[in-house]
């Protein structure tokens, strides 16, 4: 063989193994919806939208993430308090592990060698290792943690308490808190800005959000939200998810059926959008031209054209949808 044939052959042998991992890179696309009261996840196709299949959990599950390789889904599944392991090839149940009880949410250390759990009942935070599934500590909080969220850079975990109206900042080295900040009524859930500038946090009874200083914990603004024709208890803020530039917000409104679209750089909101009932959990696919909000009162999902904001269609998934995960 000539040095020139062999040159072309390892070229085109390259490109082909680059252009497998490309494809692997890409995920499935399949789209997860948990279900609190089915203890199941629906799964969508990426594309037609169609269920493809349920998968059974523990005991309502709620909040989901990837892990950093994307090869599994975790699942809290807050009744048997445990972490159920969905394997992505296989759309199954691999294995479970204890976090403590009543877990409601959760966040990857930056690493991904640690998960961070909420303890509602206990007011704690459990932290896990991932590899043994065992407990590292526990780190005591507010009454009625849910909220949780690692800062971009990995240093800072973020720990709602709906009880005291209070954010609670905690170093991910020594587990200490380095700041308690008053917040809204009944915090909930986080979204920070890509360089970690800003961490917002919704306030279910307070109708708002409130937007914290990444670098000192201070409050340096808040959003309200005010739809029109409906009464101030009826807004309540629960969900958000932010675009990769930090350039918009989405904020779920629960009772109010509705999500708002946010200008991040103005605070300012552009628009409010009908979806389904109690709208809750919220993803963006990966190219940010779909928004998927999960209705936890009419078991569907909308979805949702983030360049018109328009909803395309709704969904039908299981009983009490939770939280949306897209493999994209």
């Amino acid at each position: 063989m000539t040095l020139k044939r062999l040159c072309t052959g390892l070229a085109i042998a390259l490109a082909l193994a680059l252009g497998s991992g490309a494809t692997l890179a890409r995920g499935t696309g399949h789209i997860f919806v948990s279900s609190e009261n089915d203890n199941a996840v629906t799964v969508l196709d990426g594309k037609t939208h169609a269920v493809i299949k349920v998968i059974p959990t523990g005991e309502r599950p709620r909040d989901m993430k990837l892990t950093p390789d994307r090869s599994e889904l975790f699942v809290i599944a807050s009744n048997d308090e445990r972490i159920d392991v969905i394997d992505l090839a296989k759309l199954e149940v691999v294995r479970s592990f204890e976090v403590g009880d009543d877990p409601e949410m959760f966040d990857f250390s930056k690493d991904g060698t640690r998960v961070y759990v909420s303890n509602e009942d206990d007011a704690m935070v459990s932290v896990i290792d991932v590899a043994s599934g065992e407990l590292v500590t526990t780190i005591e909080v507010g009454e009625e943690p849910e909220g949780i969220l690692v800062s971009p850079d990995g240093r800072f975990l973020y720990v709602t308490s709906e009880v005291a109206n209070m954010v609670h900042v905690i170093d991910t080295a020594t587990h200490e808190i380095v700041a308690n900040v008053v917040v809204g009524n009944r915090p909930r859930r986080f979204a920070a800005t890509p360089d970690g500038a800003e961490v917002w946090v919704t306030n279910e009874l307070g109708g708002t959000v409130t937007i914290l200083d990444g670098r000192t914990h201070e409050v340096k603004g808040t959003v309200a939200f005010e739809p029109r024709g409906f009464r101030a208890e009826e807004v309540t803020p629960v969900g958000i998810t932010m675009t990769r530039d930090g350039k918009t917000a989405y904020v779920t409104l629960g009772r109010a059926n509705h999500f708002a679209v946010v200008d991040v750089a103005s605070r300012a909101v552009r628009d409010f959008v009908l979806v389904g009932s109690r709208a809750w959990g919220a993803a963006l696919n990966g190219d940010e031209s779909l928004l998927f909000i999960a209705n936890g009162l009419s078991d569907d999902v909308s979805i949702v054209d983030t360049r018109t904001n328009r909803v395309l269609r709704s969904v039908p998934v299981g009983r009490v949808p939770h939280t949306v995960v897209i493999d994209d």
